[in-house]
């Protein structure tokens, strides 16, 4: 494998559309979701010491900021469509892309559009009380018309994802902003609470760790779509960095605004953070802007996982390595049309199936977690096995920062699985259920 230019698939028919401003948007926008509002409840709940919880934030953007590191220096050697799934294919064996293929795209990116399609739904009971079905049905019809976006152009869905990026960036600013400067808080709340490092454990922070990770999930969204953006092997890896470093700093910034509106005890029974803390704040009536802040954010990270994931069955199908016809970009819209389809109808199954927000989230991300130490996995083999390719960008640190990476997330995937074995089990079962699929489209391939 490697032995052809990297530069593009042969049959790639998607357009070179989307300028470095565009791919740094889509990293904010992959990674500012649901995420900061929805699990600082779950956070306080494993860490008992403000300091501690701040020091989880920032272990996530530096975990992310390490993987960038190496998916910098992927993307730039291998500017295609497919992300993750490429770099497999190449370091060892199109069995190990296909997998880690297989995985991203049903549970990682099906199940991220799935769980933020659930906590939109959630969100918007501030406004409407849904119900259960109504909730559901929010979902799903959520999911497909983002998805009738994304179909109808690559230009259309970054036009999306650059304005609801570019909205998130200035809401959360202001609202921390805001409410340090005018906020009825109190700095007490950041203080060491007595007693407090009693509960401190290494299973509580891999567990604080799982829902963090799952809030910068997106860090890496640039080089799915590597084939579509200008000048890859210089925009892929700035867009990284600038992307992660970006929403570490908000997001720090923004959790010490909880911290200052909220002591723990009340953080912990805060299903959206952003909510509560608003309410401390500045009174009961400031509760509606930040449930609208929530359903902008959500609604833009949406988006950006519907452009993302279909790039990936896309790859695979290029290949020969997934369904027929997957392969084709639409006549017209020069998209991954038939992919687009296919990705809405498996988040529209996983909603059926898991309904709640919790439940998607640990799914989705001990699934994030196995693919991310894939790729640092092929970083090395590809630094062994093919040392005189060209590498526009080489990772800063090698082989530290993404050895760092690779541990890191390791731990917190055992401990992850210890404590929720279901939940996980529902990954490798999916994992394991690529192998049979690989063998037929092979079989096929070759007949």
């Amino acid at each position: 494998m490697g032995a052809a230019a990297p530069e593009a698939h042969p049959r790639d028919r998607l357009r070179r559309e989307l300028r470095l401003g565009d791919a740094t948007l889509l990293v904010v926008s992959g990674v500012i979701g649901s995420g900061i509002f929805l699990t600082p409840a779950a956070i306080a709940g494993q860490l008992p010491q403000p300091a501690a919880i701040l020091l989880a934030w920032l272990c996530g953007g530096l975990l992310s900021l390490a993987g960038a590191l190496a998916n910098a220096e992927l993307g730039a050697m291998y500017p295609r469509a497919g992300g993750d799934y490429v770099y497999l294919r190449e370091a060892f064996h199109p069995l190990a892309g296909f997998l880690v293929g297989w995985l991203s795209f049903f549970a990682i990116y099906a199940g991220t559009i799935a769980t933020l399609a659930a906590g939109f739904a959630a969100a918007l009971d501030a406004f409407l009380p849904l119900g259960r079905t109504g909730r559901l049905g929010v979902a799903v019809g959520l999911t497909w018309a983002v998805s009738a976006v994304n179909f109808a152009g690559v230009r259309w869905g970054a036009f999306a994802n650059n304005l609801t990026a570019l909205a998130k960036l200035a809401g959360l600013l202001a609202f921390a902003s805001f409410g340090l400067w005018l906020g009825t808080g109190d700095w007490s709340h950041l203080r060491p609470s007595a007693g407090g490092a009693a509960g401190l454990s290494l299973r509580g922070f891999g567990l604080a760790l799982a829902p963090v990770l799952f809030s910068y999930l997106g860090w890496n969204s640039a080089v799915y779509v590597a084939s579509e953006i200008r000048d890859p092997s210089r925009n892929v890896p700035r867009s990284l960095f600038i992307g992660v470093a970006l929403c570490t700093t908000l997001y720090l910034l923004v959790n010490a605004v909880y911290l200052y509106a909220l002591p723990i005890a009340a953080l912990r029974e805060a299903p959206n953070a952003g909510e509560a803390a608003a309410r401390a704040l500045f009174g009961a009536g400031a509760a509606w802007i930040a449930a609208a802040l929530v359903l902008a954010s959500i609604l833009g990270t949406l988006n950006a996982m519907v452009l993302v994931g279909p790039r990936i069955a896309y790859a695979m199908a290029l290949d020969r390595l997934f369904l027929r016809s997957v392969d084709r970009a639409h006549p017209r819209f020069h998209t991954p049309s038939s992919a687009i389809l296919i990705q809405a109808g498996v988040a529209t199954g996983l909603l059926l199936a898991l309904e709640s927000f919790e439940r998607a989230l640990e799914y989705t991300t001990f699934a994030i977690l196995l693919a991310t130490m894939a790729d640092v996995a092929a970083l090395y083999r590809l630094r062994h096995s093919q040392p005189r390719r060209p590498r526009p960008y080489r990772a800063w640190g090698y082989p530290w920062a993404p050895g760092l990476y690779f541990v890191a997330n390791g731990v917190v995937a055992a401990v992850l699985l210890s404590a929720r074995p279901r939940e996980c089990a529902v990954s490798l079962g999916l994992l394991a259920l690529g192998l049979p699929f690989y063998r037929l489209f092979t079989r096929r391939r070759e007949g």
